[in-house]
């Protein structure tokens, strides 16, 4: 898959483009994205980074990374992702100036967006405008409940199994492997600490069960307050893993919640706890 910065950097071709910063690829994107795929010419995307809504001043935790969405877009199939700054100068833009520099200048023919979708200075563009001038518009109907901002309140109560319903697939967290104090080593328990990407969306504190790198993981998103910890931290116990992972990208699906995090009146007590956490993984079965 081709990911560029500006139109000029596509090889000209005659393209059907989905249009929309598709925070986390969810169902509801999924047909916006379908419908881009079968219309015949070449498939490609066009998305934004920042999200726009945080240009204005709105803070926006994202369900995904770009290069998450980068991703999952090119496991659908895309053969072009125009990935559009989004700045002032962009916003300031008329719905006709927008129309001329991004899509036909990317050579979109077909555009595929869902039923509300508004560009240009002020919101004032929307589908039926691109239909006037002369686009061959594919007008997608919203899906129910399938938004981020749902997915985002689903994440903040710790309902994982729910968003993966409206996601199409478990709700993930992803970081860069740093050191952290080697306290689960030491109990037993080794965990992957990550460092998690400024404005990426963080679900409820609590421990959870999920995977990463194709094996079963304990996941913990909390404060550590057996020990009297005050920073959040994202730890993933792989099981049955036996490997240096410092300084790699890891991303983690979350399946299911298993309980708060507690502070215990032992050691023993947390180890025996970690356990159970460990057994009640290995039986959590992957939302659908």
């Amino acid at each position: 898959m081709n990911v560029a910065r500006r139109p000029d950097e596509l090889e000209p071709a005659r393209r059907a483009v989905a249009i929309g910063t598709f925070d986390g690829v969810h169902v509801g994107h999924r047909r916006v994205l379908d419908a881009a795929l079968s219309a015949g010419l070449r498939p490609a995307v066009v998305t934004f980074d920042p999200h726009p809504r945080s240009v204005f001043g709105n803070h926006v935790e994202m369900l995904t990374t770009l290069e998450r969405r980068l991703e999952l877009l090119g496991e659908l199939g895309f053969a072009d992702v125009l990935v559009v700054p989004f700045d002032a100068d962009l916003a300031a833009l008329s719905p006709e100036q927008f129309a001329d520099s991004v899509l036909r200048a990317a050579g979109a023919e077909v555009i595929a967006a869902g039923d509300g979708f508004r560009f240009g200075r002020g919101r004032s563009g929307d589908l039926d405008l691109l239909a006037r001038l002369g686009f061959d518009v594919r007008r997608v109907p919203l899906v129910g409940n399938a938004s981020s901002s749902h997915i985002r309140a689903l994440l903040a109560a710790g309902e994982v199994a729910k968003a993966a319903q409206v996601l199409g697939r478990p709700p993930e967290v992803e970081g860069t492997v740093v050191t952290g104090d080697r306290r689960g080593a030491g109990l037993g328990f080794p965990t992957a600490n990550l460092d998690l990407p400024r404005g990426l969306l963080v679900p409820a504190l609590g421990i959870y069960a999920g995977a990463a790198l194709g094996r079963r993981a304990a996941i913990s998103i909390g404060t550590n307050p057996h020990y009297g910890g005050t920073e959040r931290r994202v730890e993933a116990h792989l099981l049955d893993f036996d490997g240096d992972l410092y300084g790699q990208r890891l991303v983690v699906e979350l399946w299911e919640r298993l309980r708060d995090e507690a502070a215990f009146t032992s050691e023993q007590e947390l180890v025996d706890a970690i356990a159970e956490d460990v057994r009640r993984t290995r039986a959590a079965v992957r939302p659908a």
